[in-house]
């Protein structure tokens, strides 16, 4: 019985340990784009499969995105290809992984004045 207790202890602590980030920040956040413009605060959680970026205003979420290398999660909808989210809010021809790998820098500038796209996070 001793042996059971034990057991179920640590599989509820590694279960817990594992949706923890591997790092959080806090950054302010230029996204500029034809359909998000956002110059506030942030908080960018990375974790093993994704990054967790909040953006704050007046201490209020206004926007909330769990990004996949393959997909992209909005807090109030489904998730979507990371190809179809980047169509429709940044720009048609990115990488699938490119807000991934974007948002796995400590800082980023980033500007494509062609398709009028610019993000800071610093």
């Amino acid at each position: 019985m001793h042996i059971i207790t034990i057991a179920l202890t640590a599989l509820m602590l590694i279960s817990c340990a594992k949706n923890q980030p591997i790092k959080t920040y806090s950054k302010k956040i230029i996204l500029k784009t034809k359909k998000l413009k956002f110059y506030d605060s942030s908080f960018v959680s990375v974790y093993d499969d994704y990054i967790h970026l909040e953006v704050f205003n007046s201490a209020n979420i206004v926007l909330s995105l769990k990004v996949y290398k393959d997909k992209i999660c909005k807090s109030a909808f489904k998730c979507v290809s990371s190809k179809k989210f980047n169509e429709e809010y940044l720009a048609d021809g990115l990488r699938d992984d490119f807000l991934y790998n974007l948002l796995s820098k400590d800082k980023v500038s980033f500007e494509d004045k062609k398709r009028n796209i610019l993000i800071k996070i610093f």
